[in-house]
């Protein structure tokens, strides 16, 4: 069932993608013949339709990788919680460093997000072994540590979770407009060799078919690698920031159980 989101999203992306091409593009309203094959002058949409079957896979691609950019986005934004991520730690480094174990965890429970709940998971720990006499000093960090690394594993694959999908958009967008390219030269050289004569209305359609094919791949490979890139690094430096909060906080604990 957790996959249950991404499965729709792809779904519906095609099955728009297809209802555009056929029933917008396709429309026998913008050519000049009922084959199809002739748009009028001027009409972009049935310009690309003649592109080919392709085209639609490719429109899904872009439609696939705009709705994972926009899931991406609102997934990280939540994720680093209701302030800025820098000036929680730092916030909460100083609530510590006074003792206030409760003031840190409301603020944990106030920030949210991924950096406030692997805090949270730290402190809560702390707390219980703080003054249990069973634990030594090392080993009541290491139950921090522990607790840390626990709810790390827990948020990381959350952060990174459908960036893979943008990558493999942008590796199968190249692919299937580098296919159409193909297809469309095969079909201009084809309809040459039948007349044995140059046809440019048949030559047109095969040079379009590859033109729109290679420009849509493109496109969805520019989209998704963009993407990636960009959400990749975002997600790089939170977790930069939650080690650097993780360190200060592992720091506090360990000069207050040695006192």
């Amino acid at each position: 069932m957790k996959n249950l989101f991404n499965i729709i999203v792809i779904v519906l992306a095609l099955v728009v993608s297809f209802a555009f091409y056929y029933g917008v593009m396709g429309d026998a309203s913008g050519f000049q013949n009922l084959e199809k094959t002739e748009p009028i002058p001027g009409n972009i949409l049935a310009t690309i339709y003649t592109g080919g079957p392709l085209v639609a896979l490719l429109l899904s691609f872009i439609l696939i990788g705009i709705t994972f950019s926009i899931e991406r986005f609102l997934s990280i934004t939540k994720a680093q919680g209701k302030n800025d991520p820098e000036k929680f730690v730092k916030e909460l480094s100083g609530l510590l460093s006074q003792g206030n174990l409760d003031g840190a965890v409301a603020l944990c429970d106030t920030q949210r997000g991924s950096i406030g709940n692997v805090m949270r998971a730290g402190i809560e720990r702390f707390r219980e072994v703080q003054n249990d006499t069973e634990y030594p000093a090392p080993a009541k960090i290491s139950e921090v540590q522990r607790a840390i690394d626990e709810q790390m594993n827990l948020e990381t694959p959350l952060l990174e979770k459908n960036l893979v999908i943008l990558s493999t958009v942008a590796s199968i967008s190249t692919m299937v407009g580098l296919l159409g390219t193909t297809l469309g030269m095969i079909r201009a050289f084809q309809a040459l060799a039948e007349s044995g004569t140059v046809s440019a209305t048949q030559l047109s359609i095969g040079i379009s078919e590859a033109l729109y094919n290679t420009a849509g791949g493109l496109l969805g490979a520019i989209v998704a690698i963009v993407a990636y890139n960009f959400f990749t690094t975002k997600v790089d430096n939170f977790v930069y920031v939650i080690d650097e909060g993780i360190l200060s906080v592992t720091e506090i604990f360990t000069s207050m159980v040695r006192k």
